[in-house]
């Protein structure tokens, strides 16, 4: 058995659930599923299927398979964010259809985040909702993406443009899986416990700053701290706003200009993680602009940022990626909606940055 993880509950007026986060969880899953089903899997009743890639599977899929009283269902994606589409979502729809899967039947989202948003959206259209647990095998999942109820998939107009609001009756974070993870996704990841951090949480980010070499190392306690931390920041601020009709847009700093990025480079040359970086820093160029930050606390994260780069160069047209904004999916009757840190630790949502404001923070990805 793993030492006892840290619970953190998420609780919204539509379903409340919690994330456990703790070292060799993956074994304990299965029977942790059990207990939430009250015994319905040992007795066979009810059927679990797992989402995952090959790559994760190989590696890990033993592991989580242990603790299950009968052996779950693997429905197989390729990894990629250019998988992330209706149609696979409608494979894996017909595979669980042929292989017997019912509405008491439950999915697992074991991955990173593209196999999460899909898994999610999947759970959500099957036989017009199933039950679903998420399992992310990415820091960028694990401190974001799986906790929220955000699923989804990607048209080639934009990123998430078709998906729903269903929540996860789990979220299982192990720390452990995080020591194979490739070094550039692990810092892409800590982009987002930087965005924390900025929007919500000073004392995160201070321990970023202080403590970087060990969390870049891969030290399993300070990624830890750095994962509970991130998810306490999410957990309450969708508590406090499930439907992103206000405080929950403030998640998305980085994200206007990062998912313009992600498209106008069909999401290939950079991580999610990585185009949010440069978005961070586009949000901090409009802020400084604005003095809604000062000038030392703007070279502060501009800094924390690049040290947990390095931000990888691409090729994007600061006009188009411009035009791309008017397509996300929290603008609202025309207005785009955009994020703004407020110093450090808090933010605003405006609806007033003008398209000269955008083209010259996109201009300066070139510089």
């Amino acid at each position: 058995m793993s030492a006892s993880p840290t619970i953190i509950p998420v609780n919204t007026p539509s379903a409340a659930y919690s994330v456990a986060i703790g070292h060799g969880l993956l074994p304990e899953i299965g029977s942790r599923i059990d207990a939430l089903l009250n015994g319905k899997l040992r007795s066979g009743e009810q059927r679990c299927f797992v989402v995952s890639s090959p790559e994760i599977w190989q590696r890990w899929g033993d592991t989580l398979a242990t603790g299950f009283p009968q052996q779950p269902t693997l429905l197989s994606v390729p990894s990629g964010e250019h998988h992330k589409r209706l149609a696979t979502v409608e494979r894996l729809g017909e595979e669980m259809a042929q292989a017997g899967a019912d509405r008491d039947s439950v999915l697992i989202a074991f991955g990173g985040g593209v196999i999460g948003d899909m898994t999610g959206y999947l759970a959500a259209s099957y036989m017009r909702g199933i039950r679903y647990v998420q399992v992310p095998t990415t820091l960028l999942a694990q401190v974001d993406s799986s906790i929220g109820g955000k699923t989804g998939v990607n048209l080639a107009a934009g990123k998430n443009l078709v998906g729903a609001f269903h929540h996860p009756l789990a979220v299982y974070a192990d720390i452990e899986v995080l020591s194979t993870l490739p070094t550039t996704e692990l810092r892409a990841g800590l982009q987002e416990s930087i965005k924390a951090g900025i929007i919500r949480d000073a004392s995160l980010f201070d321990y970023l700053e202080q403590h970087a070499e060990k969390i870049l190392s891969g030290d399993p306690e300070a990624l830890a701290h750095v994962v509970a931390a991130s998810v306490r920041v999410k957990a309450e601020v969708v508590s406090a706003d499930e439907r992103e009709s206000g405080l929950r847009m403030i998640l998305n700093l980085g994200h206007t200009l990062g998912h313009a990025i992600e498209a106008a480079t069909e999401y290939k040359q950079l991580l999610h993680g990585e185009a949010v970086a440069w978005g961070m820093l586009a949000a901090l160029h409009i802020a400084l602009a604005r003095a809604t930050v000062t000038p030392d606390q703007a070279a502060r994260m501009s800094r924390l940022i690049r040290t947990y780069g390095p931000l990888k160069p691409f090729t994007a047209d600061p006009a188009h990626l411009v035009a791309l904004t008017t397509k996300d999916k929290k603008n609202r009757s025309g207005n785009r909606s955009f994020v703004l840190p407020v110093g450090i630790g808090n933010a605003v949502v405006v609806r007033d940055v003008s398209e000269v404001e955008l083209l010259e923070a996109a201009e300066t990805f070139s510089r």
